[in-house]
């Protein structure tokens, strides 16, 4: 099954819708105009049911075979929300919303399942039941755990669960994916350092957290280098250092310092929140202050499940004759919630060779449209075959 022809058909209207989405991105679960292009699209198409509020602005579809008689039900999912980033593309359907724009593609994911779910509604040509997924804030708002939560796969009785992110540096329209943890669990932390502020010619007469902060950050650095097994991934990054005093001469009373830990299991990660927590715990104590650690548990490991790894595999290479092993990647995903609820699979579809992912000059590669759609179609009809 290569690319399909009915997708190069669509083509130039998925493009348009895709950019009408670019155009006017959405945050978090402030996806309302979004939301509601998609129940009027899916309404359209023809679909059994089309279902709006689950995880507060997901929207669902339902589409059933030629036959049933299979029993089987699978689900698609798409993201729909944008990221706060103030665009830089230049192209003359760029964001019209100050200080947001579609960064991430997520604006071409819900276009290509658009493109899949007319497709799909058109020819029925599969034996069981097809849930198109339409998911609201992805980037750091848990929408998939929303909708999870607000019993998406109970009540639609979804058995599988299959995702696509579009992925810079990888061809376009090629494929790469791998079994097991692929996007990392992503925690945050907000630690507050007080000390006691003062002159800055007097520094004997203060408890610097300026200091504190300094040691504390490369302290923070030995959790991957001396505590962690070298063989397994975990990054601890410090992206935020704020002090309660901006004066030349002033040590201030206390320091904030925002960050995140990524790891690709539930032992890095246990081991990060404990040596984090002693850590502050002692260097406050050694230096006469105090430090306290907020941590957070947010996305957990995204693993994919072996058996639906190889069939999105298959499918992908049946789309675009191959599909590479893709990288283990740092960045969080929180499709990981769905894949905690169900087995299924995420794959990387190439956005060639693009600006990447959340940086303001990226921009979705329109020419992928087909090869995604007919993933997302081949998903359906080759693992429910009519």
């Amino acid at each position: 099954m290569p690319v399909k022809n009915r997708f190069a058909e669509l083509h130039d209207q998925i493009t348009e819708w895709r950019r009408d989405l670019h155009e006017h991105p959405e945050l978090m679960f402030d996806t309302h105009r979004t939301s509601a292009l998609v129940e009027e699209k899916l309404k359209a198409f023809g679909c059994d049911e089309v279902v709006t509020g689950i995880g507060r602005t997901g929207v669902v579809g339902v589409i059933r075979g030629k036959a049933t008689g299979s029993g089987r039900v699978i689900g698609l999912r798409a993201d729909m929300d944008a990221l706060p980033i103030h665009e830089e593309t230049g192209v003359d359907y760029a964001s019209k919303v100050d200080g947001k724009m579609h960064a991430c593609g997520h604006d071409g994911h819900t276009a290509m399942l658009l493109g899949a779910a007319q497709y799909l509604a058109e020819t029925r040509n599969f034996d069981g039941t097809c849930v198109v997924i339409f998911q609201p804030a992805e980037e750091g708002g848990g929408g998939g755990r929303e909708m999870c939560e607000d019993g998406l796969m109970d009540r639609f009785g979804v058995q599988e669960v299959y995702g696509m992110h579009n992925w810079p540096g990888i061809a376009e329209g090629q494929f790469a994916i791998r079994p097991g943890p692929f996007f990392a669990a992503t925690d945050v932390f907000n630690i507050g350092i007080e000390g006691l502020g003062g002159h800055a010619a007097k520094p004997n007469e203060t408890i610097d957290p300026i200091v504190m902060s300094g040691q504390l950050i490369s302290a923070l650095q030995t959790i991957t280098s001396r505590n962690a097994d070298p063989t397994e991934q975990l990054v601890v990054s410090v992206t935020s250092i704020q002090s309660s005093s901006n004066a030349f001469n002033v040590i201030p009373q206390s320091v904030h310092l925002l960050g995140t830990v990524r790891t690709m299991s539930a032992e890095m990660r246990d081991l990060a929140e404990t040596r984090m927590q002693a850590l502050c715990d002692g260097m406050g104590a050694g230096f006469g202050g105090s430090i306290t650690l907020d941590y957070k548990r947010s996305y957990p490991v995204m693993a994919n499940h072996a058996d639906q790894t190889d069939f999105a595999a298959d499918v992908a290479r049946s789309v675009s004759g191959q599909c590479d092993e893709a990288p283990l990647i740092m960045g969080g995903e929180d499709f990981a919630y769905m894949l905690e609820e169900r087995p299924g699979a995420y794959i990387l579809m190439g956005n060639g060779d693009t600006a990447k992912v959340h940086s303001p000059d990226y921009n979705f590669n329109d020419n992928a449209i087909p090869a995604g759609c007919s993933w997302w179609a081949g998903i359906v009809e080759q693992r429910m075959p009519a």
